[in-house]
């Protein structure tokens, strides 16, 4: 377990504190049809933090090629139709180019700004000339409206119980799934990012905002910055 993180409940547990069986339970949602929106029909995206294929497999779908990239072989084990490769993302090097490349999942808050660096550096790398980069970020009041719940219409309860600073801009947060038969926990080191940083993020790993795709400017398209 990666210090500053943990999970608890039934199952196989990654080094981010996420529970495998959890993941494999959650709903899709709309995101991928934002993410379909967003690129070119029939694109190779290279998904960053694939985990179990929750996206994965509705973009699969969809007609897209997906190969997909997560450190824990135990959710790698679950993703089927897609290209799997295990490994860490900040580190990831394929010597290919892909048409979108896409980081989901709120990784772009990583606590290790090293790590953020390295993640971001990965999709401006990996991604095509003319190609673009999807990411997702937190809310405005992701670590302020606290504590918060929302039950989901397919049966469980997502509570965000707390964001605890910890130093250095960072947070511990803590989230907690309760369905009728299980619970899980997580606790995650995030950084809160206000739209200047995340844009000056972006910037320094030569990249910059296309257009904000939803409202609430959770889910970008970014692009790369031409030389």
């Amino acid at each position: 377990m990666r210090e500053g993180y943990e999970g608890t409940g039934p199952g196989a547990i990654t080094p981010d504190g996420c529970a495998v069986e959890l993941y494999s339970r959650l709903p899709v949602g709309e995101e991928p049809d934002i993410i379909a929106s967003a690129v070119p029909a029939g694109a190779h995206i290279l998904e960053l933090g694939s985990g179990v294929g929750r996206m994965t497999h509705p973009l699969l779908e969809r007609g897209f090629t997906v190969t997909a990239v997560d450190e824990s072989a135990e959710m790698l084990e679950r993703v089927r139709g897609a290209r799997t490769i295990r490994g860490a993302i900040e580190t990831l090097d394929l010597d290919e180019k892909f048409d979108v490349v896409m980081l989901a999942s709120f990784l772009v808050h990583a606590g290790d700004v090293e790590v953020r660096r390295g993640m971001l550096d990965v999709c401006r790398s990996h991604v095509a000339d003319g190609g673009c980069v999807l990411i997702q970020r937190e809310g405005e009041n992701y670590h302020t409206d606290l504590p918060r719940e929302r039950h989901d219409p397919s049966g469980f309860t997502i509570r965000m119980l707390s964001a605890e600073p910890v130093g250095d801009g960072v947070n511990s947060v803590r989230a907690e799934y309760a369905f009728p038969d299980a619970v899980w926990t997580q606790t995650f080191l995030a950084r809160p990012l206000s739209k200047e940083e995340f844009e000056g993020a972006l910037g320094e790993a030569g990249l910059r905002v296309d257009r904000y795709l939803t409202e609430d400017r959770v889910w970008v398209r970014a692009v790369p910055v031409e030389a």
